[in-house]
């Protein structure tokens, strides 16, 4: 016979579990790394496409891709919580799931510090509240590190672009811009209206940036090649990263900030 101390015990033990174990579907690459992050794939049963971070959620069946969400396969899957992400997933994909009845956790981060904050209210929900806050608390206090480190040091400008052929940049609001805000670092295009604008070489000539930095998977050595020929009117470092992880809102994005932070600002002494 237990005794009351003891059955409440297993009571609590049960409820933390069944409140823990929900079944989860993510429809997008960001937020697939969170449920990993938050210790919880074990009841993660399907992914959308590019989830490849880390290695094993390629594993994972594929249900969401470009073209939108396969409604028949979740609802066949029947998960307790849907994971969308607004801005990537298609809104009226998004509005059927919930007509269905679906539990859908939306996410979209405008600002560095919403990673953070989405994170902890997603692991309230998944029952990995300590492991939320644990991983926030470093990410954030990398954030504000990066922040002190480069406030009273001289800006840097940088034209970050997405691809060559045509050749597109970031304008302020883009995601990119307001990273590299977090270490005084401002973009090339920073005064486009729109957030992805299409760009001429002649014109990042004109403006004269002290880097260049490629957000792509070709190689270091095809960027170098493609501004090879404008060296005589624009002779900078060309600097390349994930695009990836630059372009995911995860928890790897401050360590990776912090070494492009560093590469980037160490250009003014390049052109010294």
């Amino acid at each position: 016979m237990y005794s009351n101390r003891k059955i409440w015990c297993l009571v609590l033990v049960c409820w933390t579990w069944s409140a823990s174990a929900k079944t989860i579907v993510s429809l997008s690459p960001h937020l697939t790394e969170w449920v990993y992050s938050l210790k919880q794939e074990q009841n993660l049963l399907a992914v959308s496409s590019h989830s490849d971070f880390p290695p094993q959620a390629a594993n994972l069946p594929v249900v969401a891709d470009a073209h939108g969400a396969n409604i028949k396969a979740i609802v066949k899957l029947n998960p307790d919580i849907i994971l969308a992400w607004r801005g990537g997933n298609k809104p009226q994909d998004i509005a059927r799931l919930e007509q269905l009845g679906f539990s859908v956790f939306e996410s979209q981060p405008q600002l560095p510090s919403d990673i953070s904050n989405e994170l902890r209210s997603l692991g309230r929900i998944l029952g990995a509240q300590q492991q939320a806050r644990k991983l926030t608390k470093q990410f954030d206090q990398q954030l504000s590190q990066l922040t002190a480190q480069y406030r009273e040091v001289p800006p840097v400008t940088a034209f970050y672009y997405l691809w060559t052929a045509p050749l597109m940049s970031v304008g302020e609001k883009a995601w990119a811009s307001r990273l590299l805000s977090q270490c005084n670092i401002s973009t090339l295009f920073a005064d486009s209206p729109v957030d992805y604008p299409q760009v001429s070489v002649q014109e990042v000539i004109r403006r004269q940036p002290q880097v260049l930095v490629a957000a792509t998977s070709r190689s270091l050595a095809t960027e170098q090649a493609f501004w090879q020929s404008h060296a005589d009117a624009l002779d900078v470092p060309v600097l390349r990263v994930n695009p990836d992880i630059f372009s995911r809102f995860t928890l790897r994005l401050a360590p990776a900030l912090k070494k492009l932070c560093a590469k980037i600002h160490a250009t003014r002494f390049y052109a010294e």
